[in-house]
């Protein structure tokens, strides 16, 4: 009995192991496994079947509303779209816009009374903001669907006919497993966000994930700025952050764009040796502030990849196929270590391989 005892008091020894939290140098190492998985090529893989994407789409129209058209990355996405769809054969029309949600709902009007068969809400519109215009609009037969809004966990928002997403959680855990790796563990960061844009709770979740399982002694906060009001309030925001903290080492732009007005401000505190940017996105002007030393790392995406993921998906649902909900499009780590991949000045379309081009002709059977 004695025996037995021991061998059951051992096992539950061994059991209180398994669940006591990693040392602060485990951390620091499963932050770095993780970053070193995104930091090659990444491969393609297709969201679906192949299909007749010209055949299928003859007469078809599509309607681009996006966050923001001055937005960078947005812009980007959706003017690639157009010329996709010009390949293609078919209509694809953005709905220029600053960001008002009156806007957004001004487009979906225009689309709902033209003939549009699908309505693309992309980067950030966000359709709980005008869910009775959502469903007016499916009333006259027209498809509504979020494009890069969403994580892969989070639900299809107000009724919207799919969700085509994004792993915004994962690049939310890159961001935060960065600083860790890179402070061996003393990561003190600022975290700028965006909380109108749906896609913000996914990215704050990896965060706030990455810190816990990795680095739970690591100090982060987390501060609202409007996208509407980063040109006004993003330096001031992180001015009054340099000031009050004098420990900060990162700040952590969620959408990449937002760099262009954190930057000055660590500048102006010169500060740029103690307190490093990590973002995410890969827009082209924020891959070349890497270049300049004024950004340390981007957490990119191909924003010519997510355009042809984007409209494999639209295209899909406006040909009665089952919806796309993981759009499979790829991230990878840009640094000053791999940087010249992107070409000087940095092209949207660069540094993720060129198999994704190939893929999708294939895919949509205009190419052998």
């Amino acid at each position: 009995m004695i025996r037995v005892a021991k061998i059951l008091g051992l096992a539950s020894a061994l059991s209180l192991v398994a669940f006591l939290p990693a040392t602060a140098d485990e951390g620091v190492d499963k932050a770095k496994e993780n970053l070193a998985n995104y930091s090659k090529i990444p491969d393609f893989v297709p969201a679906g079947e192949p299909f007749d994407a010209k055949a299928c789409m003859a007469g078809k129209k599509i309607f681009t509303i996006p966050a923001s058209s001055a937005i960078p990355f947005i812009k980007t996405i959706s003017d690639h779209k157009t010329k996709l769809a010009q390949e293609l054969g078919f209509e694809h029309m953005e709905w220029e816009n600053q960001g008002n949600p009156t806007q957004w709902i001004q487009g979906m009007d225009y689309a709902a009374n033209n003939g549009f068969g699908l309505v693309s809400l992309l980067a950030g519109a966000d359709p709980r903001f005008f869910e009775p215009q959502v469903m007016q609009t499916q009333a006259k037969g027209v498809k509504v669907v979020t494009s890069h809004l969403t994580g892969l966990e989070q639900d299809a928002p107000a009724g919207v006919d799919a969700a085509i997403a994004i792993d915004y959680h994962k690049a939310g855990e890159l961001m935060a497993d960065w600083t860790i790796a890179q402070t061996d563990g003393k990561t003190n960061a600022l975290v700028l966000v965006s909380t109108e844009a749906l896609s913000t709770d996914s990215l704050v979740a990896g965060i706030t994930y990455a810190f816990k399982e990795h680095c739970p002694d690591c100090k982060y906060e987390i501060v609202n700025v409007p996208i509407v009001d980063w040109s006004t309030k993003v330096q001031p925001t992180v001015a009054g952050a340099l000031q009050s903290n004098p420990d900060l080492n990162y700040v952590i732009p969620i959408y990449d764009s937002m760099s262009t007005f954190v930057t000055p401000a660590i500048a102006i505190a010169g500060r740029s040796e103690q307190v490093k940017v990590a973002t995410f996105n890969g827009t082209p002007f924020v891959l070349d502030m890497i270049r300049a030393g004024d950004v340390e790392i981007d957490i990119g995406e191909n924003l010519d990849w997510i355009a042809h993921a984007m409209l494999d998906a639209e295209m899909r649902l406006l040909c009665d196929m089952e919806a796309v909900r993981d759009s499979k499009v790829p991230l990878r780590i840009f640094t000053a270590e791999n940087i010249d991949e992107v070409g000087n000045p940095a092209d949207p379309a660069k540094g993720y391989g060129d198999a994704y081009v190939e893929g999708y002709r294939k895919l949509w059977k205009i190419a052998e």
